[in-house]
């Protein structure tokens, strides 16, 4: 049974910066590429950033390109997405998702995934 678990969520002021961990059990991690998304109170997910299964590729929404960076530990099955310059519009529902590609680009829309966690809260302060 696939199972990814996302932590680090919290509240947090503008400015600040958060690390959320998404812990993946039950599937051959290294063979996945992984991705973060979003989703605000009435609003659609939406593709945060992704990283390729061996973590030499990397892609971003725009609206966090040198504010966020996803990383990932194939050893210990874990991927990670590093938070700075957290901005009030940030606040949502981080969600953790595993799509099984073989090669780039990763997938930003979520039906491309094949799994995903169930979420931790962001929330930003102004």
């Amino acid at each position: 049974q696939v199972q990814l678990v996302e932590s680090g969520g919290g509240l947090v002021e503008a400015g600040g910066s958060l690390r959320l961990s998404c812990a993946a059990s039950g599937l051959f991690f290294s063979s996945y590429y992984m991705g973060w998304f979003r989703q605000a109170p009435g609003k659609e997910r939406e593709f945060v950033a992704a990283i390729s299964w061996s973590g030499r590729s990397t892609l971003y929404v725009d609206s966090v390109k040198g504010r966020f960076a996803i990383s990932r530990d194939n050893a210990k099955n874990r991927v990670y997405l590093q938070m700075n310059s957290l901005k009030p519009e940030d606040t949502a529902v981080y969600y953790c998702a595993a799509e099984r590609r073989q090669w780039d680009p990763a997938g930003t829309r979520p039906s491309e995934y094949d799994y995903w966690g169930q979420g931790t809260q962001v929330t930003v302060s102004s």
